[in-house]
């Protein structure tokens, strides 16, 4: 009778350890799921031009840019409409929603952002929908404007009639890391979460924050300057193993000021991690608090 019921009990144990076991792996795997609808082909844009539930949205800093020449349909999203001056905080949901609506973006539109501009800024514009809610509906160009020309696909100079959207945001402050955040990160590191510096090597050679590994964001594409298009997603795999990035960890980038960082927060939430941004970044760390770095290659 007693081994009868110490058989039973041992079963019980094994088959609730086997649950627990099951249970993690499944959620590292969905953790590690990546996300292919994050990404669109200029081919793709190209049949889907004129889905009425499709915004395409051209980011640049003046006018201009977007005057001489544009994707056809797409709507112009200015620096200022999405930043707050320099430091490239973000402005209050209110500012952001008038920014979006404008442009005709709705609760159930498709958002394809691109950017003739510096790469990075296109992934702040994914970051900026993502904590307004509505990232799952937004994705990246492969290889932006650059490739739309190379593959001498039609351009436009006219501005489209838009209708106003109706867009209501569903804030995600859990994807702004906050400089106390990150302090408690930097001096008590743990298995779970990582900082990741999105700089130059030189940059972060120069000065990182304490437990800081390093991804420059240019490492992720095929090549910068001639085709910028994004890695496939087993070599960004390869790259981030490479800096010690484990699947099922979070994720906080910084940079300067919170632009290049938006870059590799794409490529975190693109490969199924779980992420956030330290939208101070070096800025608020070294400039305005004269927190320490660290020099070298070394993290710590």
């Amino acid at each position: 009778m007693i081994r009868s019921r110490l058989g039973r009990t041992l079963a019980i144990v094994i088959t609730f350890f086997i649950a627990i076991l099951w249970s993690e792996g499944a959620a590292t795997a969905e953790a590690g799921k990546i996300h292919p609808e994050m990404i669109v082909s200029t081919q793709w844009l190209a049949e889907h031009l004129n889905d009425p539930k499709v915004v395409v949205l051209h980011v640049a800093q003046k006018q201009s840019e977007y005057d001489a020449g544009h994707i056809p349909g797409a709507r112009l999203l200015l620096f200022d409409d999405f930043m707050v001056d320099d430091d490239a905080e973000l402005p209050p949901p209110e500012k952001l929603k008038e920014a979006f609506e404008k442009l005709g973006v709705s609760n159930d539109s498709r958002v394809v952002v691109y950017t003739t501009s510096w790469y990075p800024m296109a992934g702040r514009v994914y970051y900026t929908l993502d904590y307004l809610g509505h990232g799952d509906h937004t994705a990246l160009l492969d290889g932006g404007m650059d490739e739309w020309k190379l593959e001498k696909r039609p351009l436009k100079k006219d501005s489209p009639k838009v209708a106003r959207g109706n867009f209501t945001p569903h804030l995600h402050p859990e994807v702004r890391a906050m400089l106390e955040d990150v302090k408690k990160l930097s001096e008590q590191p743990t298995q779970s979460e990582l900082l990741v510096d999105s700089r130059p090597e030189k940059r972060y050679t120069d000065g990182h924050i304490a437990g800081a590994v390093h991804v420059y964001w240019q490492e992720t594409l095929v090549d910068a300057k001639n085709k910028p298009t994004f890695l496939p997603p087993d070599k960004l795999k390869e790259l981030f193993a490479s800096r010690g990035i484990k699947p099922g960890q979070k994720l906080v980038t910084y940079c300067e000021i919170g632009l290049q960082a938006s870059h590799d927060y794409f490529i975190a939430k693109y490969l199924g991690y779980d992420a956030a941004m330290f939208d101070g970044s070096i800025h608020q760390w070294s400039h305005m608090n004269n927190l320490p770095l660290v020099k070298g290659e070394s993290l710590r």
